[in-house]
């Protein structure tokens, strides 16, 4: 939701007529759709990763602004908690040395955006959850100074119309509640978008349903949140709950919260803007000037402004995206499963892998989502993002007896998903130096089973035994995790623990 909103009160009049127009935006979608007016292939892809702000200590540092200001450049942005920024890579074509490209660029970016970090004692990090994150930090004091979050929070806190209750049981359980959303702030994340035409649309939003429980499990890097350990991937579990408008009794009704993984494979992307119309009241009723069936009338193209803005309040993590460039309409599957980090190496690992795996399943003749009910697919990532690297994942069986089984996400990966991402990448036409590079950090996780959730753990474990603090060795942890990932090597190489202290030189 990064358009700039308006700030004020909304009465019952503004709710109506925002009803009314986000109705005539789905008609609108639905024409254009059947008249086929959406743009043609263009192999684009898309990344954005939310970062954090810490200082040389490894806590939180709550300057944004000043950081934002110093860095002085349109592809940082704010983000929810003033900890928080956002870095946006401008979309390539999936060919020839596209990673390559993304890594290069992503290097200069973060390594000038620390640069201007630097000069305000804050760094950058790029992690699923801050470990050093503490509940005093999380407040709505610590919200960016931006009306749109201002507004966010003030509708979702009216919705909910009490305490927002954060309940998360894994290695450790956590139990809190805050009056505002800004625990949200603390997820930090990697989006992939990919442009797809509307054909094809069903087949890759299936297909990254199928494969969010893999990237998890690949990719978990959040398994702490107000020092405690939670789930190897906590993000998800953080997410719905600091988003969730349902008072307990709504909850209990089986109303469905507005972080959603979803209920079903679709056959369309109207089909889940209509449930996100059908499902969720709108948080920010905000209208544009535009009458969106007009413009159609008139053989425009409607910007759908109010679709667009309800739609980014709804939280799926593959989320449906329409868009206007250049007068031409389009449409994006965004993938919101990943956390960021932990290197550059890694997070284009896993964007490799995802572009691969995607066009592979969605071409494939026996579609997975045909073969694996939608209730594994929902319990595979539950999975994934309690267990990480160590989960067990149900997947249909390959031959001709059919069923499914359940086995360990990291051979799943390394027997049969692997060989299927390189094939995809292959039909993308990107160079096989690249595929092989960072398809291969992702073969060597699976064999070291190491991922970032899992190196946290076990460096904070080999910190306490040492005899630190638990504060003290979240710091510790972070410290050296930091160090690490600006060194740029893939996690799965990094050595478990911290430095050993300087010896004190003889008297």
């Amino acid at each position: 939701m990064g358009e700039k909103v308006a700030a004020g009160v909304f009465d019952l009049a503004d709710r109506q007529r925002y009803r009314r127009k986000v109705q005539q935006c789905l008609a609108a979608l639905r024409r254009l759709l059947e008249e086929e007016r959406f743009d043609r292939p263009q192999n684009l892809m898309g990344m954005e990763i939310e970062l954090n702000l810490a200082g040389p200590d490894g806590l939180p540092r709550m300057l944004n602004a000043e950081v934002l200001e110093r860095i002085a450049s349109g592809d940082f942005q704010t983000e929810l908690g003033m900890f928080n920024l956002e870095v946006n890579i401008a979309p390539h074509r999936l060919r020839g040395r596209v990673f390559d490209q993304l890594a290069e660029e992503l290097r200069t970016g973060l390594g000038y955006a620390q640069r201007k970090a630097n000069e305000v004692a804050a760094g950058i990090v790029m992690i699923g959850i801050l470990p050093t994150l503490g509940e005093d930090d999380l407040v709505t004091a610590n919200l960016s100074a931006v009306e749109r979050y201002k507004l966010l929070n003030d509708q979702m806190v009216a919705a909910r119309g009490e305490h927002f209750a954060l309940d998360i049981e894994g290695v450790e359980r956590l139990v809190c509640t805050s009056t505002s959303i800004a625990p949200e702030a603390a997820c930090t994340s990697v989006q992939l978008h990919l442009q797809v035409t509307p054909d094809r649309f069903a087949d890759v939003w299936n297909a990254a349903q199928a494969v969010a429980a893999v990237q998890i499990a690949l990719g978990a890097n959040a398994p702490f949140l107000f020092g405690r350990e939670l789930w190897r991937e906590s993000r998800p579990p953080l997410f719905l709950q600091s988003t969730d408008t349902r008072p307990p009794e709504l909850q209990t009704q089986g109303v469905r919260p507005r972080t959603w993984f979803g209920e079903r494979w679709i056959s369309s992307a109207y089909d889940l803007f209509e449930e996100n119309l059908r499902y969720f009241p709108p948080l920010l009723p905000i209208c544009d000037d535009e009458e969106a069936l007009r413009v159609l009338d008139d053989g425009g193209v409607p910007s759908l402004a109010e679709l667009a803005l309800h739609n980014g309040t709804v939280y799926r993590w593959n989320r449906p995206v329409y868009g206007v460039v250049d007068g031409v309409p389009h449409l994006r599957v965004e993938n919101r499963v990943l956390p960021a980090g932990p290197t550059v190496t890694d997070v284009i690992a896993n964007a490799a892998f995802y572009y691969g795996i995607v066009r592979a399943l969605a071409e494939d003749a026996r579609p997975v989502w045909t073969r694996l009910p939608f209730e594994s697919a929902e319990r595979n990532f539950d999975a994934a993002c309690r267990y990480g690297i160590e989960a067990e994942l149900e997947w249909p069986r390959s031959g001709r007896f059919g069923g499914t089984h359940v086995l360990p996400a990291v051979d799943l990966v390394r027997d049969e998903l692997l060989p299927l991402a390189a094939a995809g990448l292959d039909a993308w036409g990107v160079e096989p130096g690249d595929r092989d590079l960072y398809l291969g950090v992702i073969e060597g996780r699976c064999r070291r089973r190491v991922n970032g959730a899992s190196w946290q753990a076990a460096t904070f474990h080999r910190a306490v035994r040492g005899g630190l603090a638990r504060a003290d060795a979240l710091a510790a942890t972070t410290r050296r995790y930091s160090e690490l990932m600006h060194q740029g090597e893939p996690v799965h190489t990094w050595p478990t623990g911290l430095l050993p202290a300087p010896a004190t030189p003889p008297a």
